[in-house]
């Protein structure tokens, strides 16, 4: 009886590839969404969402480390993916451009590991400047309760404007990124169809834009009410 194919077969390393993108994905959404509550002009609303996932304790520290491997995981899987692409095909592209329809070969599928590098710094970056920078402590109106001011962190922040030209930079690469990764990953998992990747694709490219541009109008948005207005 024939076994599986391995995981770390080229095979199995996109099949890694794609899951891991899609469940990358589907925390995006979630965390742009609660990020949505910085557009407030009121700090509570943020703050006591950001002390409601803390408050999660040791099953918050869980799901982080499950979302770490999950982002760990994404990440050697694609750099070796791409590494074992070029020593098959030693001759690199003359230049970047589209090949056109039907291809889906495009800017964004030839930059994507450049894409991703940048995103892994940035993550570290962002990490380090929210997650593990000062605790600014404050005092809930409704019921008196001591949280972080995470709201007062991401003001400070985003008030200055080198940072927030290089998160918009970012974004913007990451929308890139997500434009060939979605519909990359439904092909990487096997699931190609004539009738249904046509709409995965577009589908692909309304994610990508929708979650680059909500987290792109965050940054812009605090510095215009913080240092414009």
């Amino acid at each position: 009886m024939p076994s599986s194919p391995s995981l770390w077969t080229s095979v199995g390393k996109k099949l890694i590839m794609g899951l891991t993108g899609l469940l990358l994905i589907l925390f995006l959404i979630e965390h742009l969404i609660g990020n949505l509550l910085l557009l407030l002009p009121e700090k509570a609303p943020y703050n006591e969402y950001a002390h409601f996932l803390t408050s999660f304790g040791w099953l918050l520290i869980v799901a982080e480390l499950i979302l770490l491997a999950i982002f760990l995981a994404h990440v050697v899987s694609a750099v070796s993916v791409t590494l074992r692409n070029r020593q098959a095909r030693p001759q690199r592209y003359v230049k970047l451009a589209s090949a056109g329809p039907p291809s889906r070969k495009n800017v964004a599928s030839m930059t994507m590991i450049y894409s991703g590098v940048i995103l892994l710094i940035f993550v570290v970056i962002h990490l380090k400047t929210f997650k593990f920078g000062p605790y600014y402590p404050y005092l809930s109106e409704a019921d008196g309760v001591e949280m972080r001011d995470l709201y007062r962190l991401v003001a400070e922040v985003f008030s200055q404007p080198g940072y927030v030209i290089w998160y918009v930079v970012a974004m913007a690469l990451l929308g890139f990124h997500l434009r060939h990764g979605f519909w990359s990953a439904f092909q990487s998992l096997g699931l190609y169809h004539p009738r249904w990747t046509p709409v995965i694709y577009t589908v692909g490219i309304l994610v990508a834009i929708i979650i680059a541009v909500g987290f792109i109008g965050i940054p812009i948005w605090i510095y215009v009410r913080e240092v414009l207005i």
